[in-house]
This record gives C-alpha cells, structure tokens and sequence, in this order.
C-alpha cells in the first residue's frame, strides 16, 4: 500500500530580531543598535497515514496563502508522487507566482527522504558533501555598522580570516543614503583589501535607477575583477533586454533570474544571453523539484546555477549539482546575527560562524533535511491562526 497524505499544518510564528531595524525607506533589513524587529515565518507538516511527517520552515504570507488553494487536493493523495502533485499544482496556481509551492514541495522531500531512511541529497544524486560557502552582507547602514566603504572591506577582512573564500556586499538602499559615488568607492576599497585573496559580489537587489549607475558600478567591479555583479536595475530584476545590454558593456558576469518564477522563464533568460550566472532558489522557484529542474536546464547551457539564500534545503540541491559554486551564508554583519529563526535544534547552523576553516559548510546527512525544528518555539510564538487541512 502507497502511503497517504492525511493533514496538512501551516503555522504562523515570529521571531525577534535584536539591534535590527530598517532602512528609511522601511523595505530592508539594516543594523540599528537597540532597537528590535520581529520577523514572521511560516511552519508546515505534512501528515501521512504511516506515522511518518514532512516538514518544512520558511516561506512568506503571499505563499502561505496560495497553499489555501491547493491543499485539499494533496489530502489523500501519494506524498511520494511529488512529480506528479508539482505539475498539477503549478497549472492551477497559473494565475499567481506559485511560491507556494516551494514549501510544499520541500516538505514532501522530507518526507520522502524519512520515508527511505536517506537524506534528500542521496535521493537527488550525491556530487559533494562540503560546500564553499560566500559571506553575504546585511544592506549597508549610518548607523556604525556596514557605514563606510572602510567598514566593508574590515568585515571582509574578518570573513577572510574565518575562511571565507568569497564576500558579496549589498548596498545602500534608500533614497536618503544612496550615493553611486560611495558604492564605486567601496567596490574599489573591497578589490584593493582582498581581491587578491577573495572572489567578490556586488549585488544592489535592484537600486539603481537608471542604466548609467548601473553602467559605472559595473565599471568598477571590471576594474576590481569581481566575480559577478548581481540584480542591478531598478526594472526587478526580470527585463532580459536590459541584462543582455548590460553584458555588452561589460566584463564582469552577470547574475539573474531571483526575481522571475519557474523554470521556463529562467530558461528565456538564458536563452536570450541576458544573464552569465543563474539563480534558482527551492522555497522561491516551486521546491527543490523545480530548483532541481532549473540546475539541469543551466547544466544543458554550460553556466553554472548558483542558489539563493541559506537552509538546508539549499544545501541538498547544491550537494546534488556539479554546475554551481558557493553557498550564499546569509545576511551576515561585524555586529549583529544572521536574522534566520531559532528553530534548529541539535548542530545544524547558518550563523556567521558555521564554516570551517576551507570555509565551506557541512550538507546534513540525516534522513529527510536532516534538521529538527523546536517545534515548541514555533508553538509558543504563533502569531496567527493555526491553518488545517484535512
């Protein structure tokens, strides 16, 4: 007898995040010295009638409530026909962004990993158990944190020393703080402290308002060699046109697709050399299922897929794919902890000091995603109602 899904549990909870607020513009996290900022998460299991539970924390509201339109069709169903559930749900999900697949699928390869006595690595094709990983920076501040272009290559200088091989910053996000000048400047001071020891990342996650800003902090990256320049334009990050212009101009890779859903329309960014590296993420781009999917796609090209973002899911599909580099441990910061939620008992991490000293990270080798969530901290800091399908 197949096993089959019985209930479905999607839990709101919070978490606070200390000496964290937000930048002007109030749409980024930044270091802020006493004040705090509660963040919110969702928790979900999966219920099976052989004892056996999938289960998964991450995603946003946006997600969480798409979920209310497709989990009566999981109950009941086989929780390891995973390929057949993600098609059917991605054509009745055609109207919106489909991330919420991406938790649902996640918890039916915890699932499925549980239910072979494997962790889902194994169960996607093992590559590599250690991942080099990338220290990737909060947005920059005023408030004595990332302030300075002096302060970013001081915190990559401690990145190097706990032995990180590459530093990817982010930037000065509101209108108040931004200045091209700085950023050149500090794209610039990064290249002469460690560019010689460190592959280095600018991603300004979409600030740039016009294609000449865009223009001229590429042209610094070429000239301090950085290793890719990552979402530059205030068009979101989906415009293949601009990318491909962009290229034109410049030396220096360029990353794309975070911002554009699915495989097919990561594939149309490909195929219209509109981007050099590929993102994928499994909790943003229909689960490790479609993450998967667009690795092989960029495998087929000849680029390498770099995933976004920390957690173990990340690290099964990374472990599971030859075609990508590093390991994005983030957001990190000289003075403040990585805002990722306290919901991981036993040695499992993301913190800045998780690498070893190669500076890679470990891939869990328990069955499923190998992690187990306190699911009385998620229980004890519920923020809304506890969701039930069954």
């Amino acid at each position: 007898m197949s096993p089959t899904i019985t209930k479905i549990e999607s839990t709101e909870f919070s978490y606070p995040l200390a000496d964290v607020g937000q930048n002007p513009d109030g749409f980024s996290l930044v270091y802020d010295p006493g004040e705090t900022t509660h963040r919110k998460q969702f928790a979900l299991r999966i219920y099976t009638d052989v004892g056996i539970t999938g289960e998964y924390v991450g995603g946003n509201s946006p997600g969480a409530a798409q979920i209310n339109t497709f989990a009566d069709y999981l109950i009941g169903k086989d929780p390891l026909k995973r390929e057949k559930h993600w098609s059917e749900i991605k054509r009745a999900l055609r109207k919106y962004d489909r991330m919420g697949m991406g938790p649902v699928d996640i918890a039916l390869w915890d699932f499925a990993g549980k239910y072979y006595d494997a962790p889902i690595h194994e169960l996607l094709g093992t590559y590599r158990t250690r991942l080099p990983a990338y220290a990737s920076t909060y947005e920059a501040d005023e408030n004595g944190g990332l302030d300075s272009p002096e302060a970013y290559a001081d915190f990559a200088e401690e990145c190097l020393d706990l032995g990180y091989p590459a530093f990817k910053m982010h930037v000065w996000g509101a209108d108040e703080w931004r200045d091209i000048d700085r950023e050149i400047e500090t794209v610039h001071a990064l290249g002469e402290r460690v560019g010689s020891e460190m592959d280095l990342m600018l991603d300004p996650a979409c600030q740039y308002e016009t294609f000449a800003d865009a223009l001229k902090v590429g042209r610094a990256c070429d000239e301090a060699e950085f290793f890719w320049y990552e979402d530059p334009y205030r068009d979101g990050g989906i415009s293949q046109h601009a990318h491909r212009k962009l290229r034109e101009k410049l030396d220096t890779p360029i990353l794309q697709t975070e911002h554009v859903r699915g495989l097919e329309p990561h594939s149309d960014f490909v195929q219209a050399d509109a981007t050099d590296f590929v993102r994928a993420d499994p909790e943003y781009d229909a689960g490790i299922t479609g993450a998967i999917k667009i690795a092989r796609m960029t495998e087929a090209f000849g680029l390498d897929v770099e995933f976004h973002a920390p957690g173990p899911a990340q690290r099964h599909c990374m472990a599971a794919t030859r075609n990508t580099n590093y390991y994005e441990l983030a957001l990190v910061h000289p003075e403040v902890a990585n805002p990722i939620p306290p919901v991981y008992e036993g040695g499992y991490s993301d913190y800045l000091d998780t690498v070893d000293d190669d500076g890679t990270v470990s891939v869990p080798e328990d069955p499923g995603l190998g992690v187990e969530y306190d699911w009385d901290y998620i229980k004890n800091n519920r923020t809304g109602d506890l969701h039930v399908y069954d």
